[in-house]
């Protein structure tokens, strides 16, 4: 079938979509129809990092083979109310992968705030330069990518007894079906690929990897297979098939967002913050590169140019320190405090390197705040307020610059994922970017993921366009307007 699935769609079914944070996860029940769009959540699951000790240090890992183990169940649960599922696709967060030889896992990945990806950088600038690797992938710079943490495992032997790399939501897949693809929108957040959308079997040579450890690229919307006998899930029949969705959680968020691209800027705010438009065609400036915004792949070769704020994960990071320290807070309350108070006259930047690594933040914010002689809130609901803030700045700055780069009169905000709920935040980058905010919906993400898999199934059909259009039926966003002009 092709990617806009049948002209003649109009029955309604049901797809699972498996969509995994990097704090947690769940498995959607989603019903799509040409007039239907319904999701409710069958499972979710927290997504919890371990730390393994390996010789002379602690290492953070995701714990993805215990993820799977809540997907199977998830989808499991899902069954027993929905035994004729037509298709199961599976999105999760980009640049981490999973090594193996023979089709076996040689460990748990790694995550990318995992202090060793830094070595990569040197290494990999040492062969090419960040300029030529901008123009050839055009993808940001960030210490994380999976060029840098590749480079990493091939200085340390790592990938000597490696035959295969999968991104995280390609394990997954490869788990749940036995055949293992490389979904095209993930893949370009490893800046490995080709302008053109494949690997760059130059740039891989030059780097000292070997090409055959890169499995084959595939489309959003492409049937993989389906789901292997041997995870003894009770559904009808063969079972549903499993279907390549936008992979990267971001490219599945974007195909939600209720909006017109032309003169629209999206924000997918969850743990980080994705500020971008969406585009035909790459922009590979020096002008972009020094502003450090990305091209990546979108859905029917869209490409989603944008830049990556910290996101909620300084405010979630932030409250597991207090309770750490005995504190009885709460997202919910600490909102509501917040909202009392009034709006910070100082800042910080929220893109500041020293606030990617776990740990203490809200010490790490009075630092930043004491060294250049200003006073740091001293309550937890002030310094959530001055984190709101300071994320809704570096929101309005992004929707700011990726206009002026990219040619896109942006004219409204688009807010989806977690993030469209704070109603503090929606409203301070309205009022910050001067613009109308339109907020949600929060899924954003599973009903980009079930709507790519309900077109590959037949059961809607059309463009972007027509699927958002289905999207802004279904889940009307809230709307904020812009009460003032932030002070500069």
């Amino acid at each position: 079938m092709s990617a806009t699935g049948s002209a003649s769609a109009s029955s309604t079914g049901a797809v699972a979509a498996v969509d995994l944070g990097a704090t947690s996860g769940r498995v959607m029940h989603a019903r799509v129809g040409a007039n239907t769009l319904e999701l409710t959540e069958a499972a979710r699951f927290p997504n919890t990092p371990v730390r393994l000790w390996e010789g002379s240090r602690s290492a953070l890992h995701w714990d993805l083979t215990g993820l799977f183990s809540s997907v199977l169940e998830g989808l499991g649960s899902l069954a027993r109310s929905e035994p004729g599922l037509a298709s199961v696709g599976v999105d999760a967060w980009a640049v981490d992968y999973g090594l193996l030889r023979a089709g076996r896992l040689l460990g748990e990945p790694y995550h990318y705030r995992d202090e060793r990806t830094a070595e990569g950088v040197s290494l990999v600038h040492a062969r090419v330069s960040p300029e030529k690797l901008y123009r050839e992938g055009g993808l940001q710079f960030l210490p994380f990518n999976s060029l840098y943490q590749l480079a990493h495992d091939q200085e340390t032997g790592v990938l000597e007894a490696a035959d295969g790399f999968l991104l995280v939501p390609d394990l997954i897949t490869y788990w749940l079906s036995g055949q293992a693809i490389a979904e095209r929108t993930n893949a370009s957040t490893t800046g490995l690929l080709t302008a053109e959308g494949s690997w760059n079997d130059a740039l891989i040579a030059r780097l000292g990897l070997r090409r055959s450890l890169f499995a084959p690229l595939v489309d959003a919307g492409a049937t993989v297979g389906s789901l292997l006998p041997s995870l003894d899930l009770p559904f009808a029949g063969t079972g549903p098939a499993v279907t390549a969705v936008g992979s990267h959680d971001t490219a599945s968020a974007v195909v939600a967002v209720p909006m017109d691209a032309a003169g629209a800027a999206y924000i997918s705010c969850g743990t980080w913050g994705l500020v971008g438009v969406e585009l035909e065609d790459r922009v590979v400036s020096d002008e972009g590169r020094a502003a450090n915004f990305t091209n990546e792949g979108g859905v029917d070769d869209r490409i989603r140019y944008l830049h990556n704020v910290m996101g909620l994960w300084l405010l979630s990071e932030s409250i597991r320190e207090w309770q750490r320290r005995g504190l009885h807070v709460s997202l919910e309350s600490l909102l509501a405090e917040a909202a009392e108070l009034p709006r910070p006259s100082e800042l910080f930047d929220a893109d500041d390197p020293r606030f990617l690594a776990p740990g203490d933040l809200p010490s790490r914010i009075a630092d930043w705040f004491a060294e250049r002689g200003l006073r740091a809130p001293a309550s937890p609901a002030g310094m959530v307020r001055v984190i709101i803030e300071s994320l809704a700045e570096a929101f309005a700055g992004s929707v700011r610059t990726a206009s002026a780069l990219s040619g896109v009169p942006v004219e409204t905000v688009h807010i989806v994922g977690g993030g469209a709920r704070n109603a503090l935040l929606c409203q301070a980058t309205a009022d910050r970017s001067g613009l109308p905010v339109l907020a949600g919906p929060v899924e954003a993400t599973a009903l980009g993921n079930a709507l790519v898999q309900a077109r590959s199934a037949g059961l809607v059909s059309g463009d972007l366009e027509t699927l958002r259009a289905l999207v802004a039926r279904n889940y009307a966003p809230v709307r904020y307007e812009p009460s003032r002009v932030a002070a500069a």
